[in-house]
């Protein structure tokens, strides 16, 4: 969604590089480019103002002329500005002292309630939650069904008694849900309310009435990303007329322009909470201001990516594996390579997982055409292989070629293409297990290489010798009469005894040389 903006505050930033020190001009220049960065990316006219104010004045000031590097320090101060208008520090959840905790949910028709209701409630239970969902929306039709469905796929309990499609009232089953929630030792009560088209009276009346019934401990405000300056003036009008304590984006994974994102926070002054940034139910996470503004700058999001990694990947199972590697290259074969991409595709999309990575935008467009299904196919080339072939790769003969080509259903080119790849990838997290860095990187702090170091020093004292064979020849003989010379106590070479100075002269071959 970031994607526009993303580039032409790259580019603008690219301007920067190389100067020592930057002029008011220059301020100014790089000011009006994210301005229209900002506008082009549908953020809202205030923000922008406010946001332009900001960072004018601290690199005005002594932050950015005092710096050894101010194209970096004004990265860093917008870096920080966008932090601040996406809402500063992260906000948590509020859970009440009494359980069960209720949450109630609130928005327009289509921006993806329900869907989020069974996102929030998975995301609680795998925080250690028993949440439970309340079918509230009895006017959209299948509404009840829908949330029943989600439930199921998401693994939480559902609480349904009206069959919904316009019977039942959802006031009276948020007020039983409480009741119920305690009965059945649920912590979390998550409420499903209906939406409208558009904002009306009888719509934010609803809200209401079921807020005072449940007196919810967070009313959590779900906002379509993708719908624009629109949703800033939805947001408004809950605000008024309801009340809510916090912004949920859904569909932050669209190709929109983003800008409802970056103005929501600082019009309404509510923080964004979480974020759904795709359509599977795990594709739902915490909003964290500072990782965001990071991912727009390009900077990458480590720590979302770390923490994904430390929720699929086994502590023992990587210790065990590091413990192989360390033994030897050999030791790791096929069977733990397959493992290993396995566990990686449990983290999600591949190319949302590269996009995390630091300096990853210039690559977007390879990023994007990443086909996900080549892991599959990875996978069914190893699986139409022998334990042996498996364990021991090198067997793989042009006839064993044919048949797990063949068997896999792939050309015999992406089954060589695949071994030589293992060989690499096996000999490279063989070197890292054992502290020797990372190749092409000798000497890097924590990274090892010191090995690589020291044969660069060994080669460096030996004198490289000329290709011309007249002068390598003079060389030599030079260097035998310095040899000489020092043996004989004369370590300058200089005539000795009876030989005159003046009659000195030079070999034949210094000489012709020497022209």
């Amino acid at each position: 969604m970031f994607d526009t903006l993303s580039d032409r505050l790259a580019s603008t930033f690219k301007n920067l590089r190389g100067k020592g020190r930057l002029s008011e001009a220059d301020i100014d220049a790089t000011a009006r480019e994210i301005r229209i960065a900002l506008l082009e990316a549908d953020v809202a006219l205030p923000v922008v103002r406010a946001f332009i104010k900001q960072v004018k004045e601290r690199a005005t000031g002594s932050e950015v002329s005092q710096a050894l590097n101010p194209a970096q320090q004004v990265i860093k101060i917008v870096n920080e500005e966008l932090i601040g208008i996406l809402g500063g520090e992260t906000r948590r959840l509020r859970f009440a002292k009494n359980p069960p905790t209720v949450i109630m949910l609130a928005g327009l028709q289509g921006a993806g309630k329900t869907t989020l209701a069974g996102k929030l409630g998975r995301w609680l239970k795998g925080q250690g939650h028993a949440p439970l969902l309340v079918a509230c929306d009895l006017q959209r039709p299948n509404a009840v069904n829908q949330l029943s469905v989600v439930a199921d796929r998401a693994g939480v309990a559902i609480y349904a008694p009206e069959p919904g499609n316009g019977v039942g009232d959802p006031v009276q089953v948020a007020k039983d849900s409480v009741e119920y929630a305690r009965g059945k030792q649920h912590d979390v009560v998550i409420v499903d309310t209906a939406g409208r088209l558009g904002i009306d009276q009888e719509l934010m009346q609803q809200a209401a009435d079921i807020r005072d019934a449940v007196s919810p401990d967070e009313i959590l405000f779900i906002v379509d990303a993708m719908i624009g300056q629109d949703a800033v003036n939805t947001a408004e009008a809950f605000r008024d007329g309801v009340g809510f304590d916090g912004v949920v984006l859904s569909k932050l994974d669209g190709d929109a322009r983003g800008g409802a994102a970056l103005s929501i926070a600082h019009v309404t002054g509510k923080q964004i909470m979480f974020a759904s940034n795709g359509e599977k139910l795990d594709d739902f996470d915490a909003f964290h201001p500072d990782r965001m503004a990071s991912r727009i700058l390009g900077m990458g999001d480590m720590l979302s990516l770390i923490e994904k990694a430390e929720q699929t990947f086994s502590q023992a199972e990587a210790e065990k594996m590091a413990a192989k590697l360390a033994k030897g290259p050999k030791e790791f074969t096929l069977d733990d390579f397959l493992a290993q991409m396995e566990q990686v595709r449990k983290m999600g999309s591949i190319s949302k997982l590269l996009g995390m990575l630091p300096g990853m935008g210039q690559m977007k467009d390879q990023i994007d055409n990443l086909d996900e299904r080549e892991v599959d196919r990875t996978a069914a080339i190893i699986k139409s292989m022998t334990p042996a072939e498996r364990h021991e790769p090198t067997i793989i003969n042009g006839s064993r070629r044919a048949r797990i080509a063949k068997g896999s259903g792939v050309d015999v080119s992406q089954v060589k293409s695949l071994v030589e790849r293992f060989f690499e990838a096996r000999k490279m997290m063989s070197k890292m297990a054992q502290g020797g860095g990372m190749p092409g990187m000798p000497g890097m702090p924590g990274m090892g290489g010191g090995a690589r170091k020291k044969k660069q020093v060994k080669q460096a004292k030996g004198k490289r010798k000329s290709g011309n064979p007249m002068k390598r020849k003079a060389e030599e003989q030079a260097a035998a009469a310095r040899r000489e010379a020092a043996q004989s106590g004369n370590p300058l070479g200089l005539p000795q005894g009876g030989q005159d100075p003046q009659n000195f002269e030079l070999p034949e071959e210094f000489k012709k040389f020497m022209g």
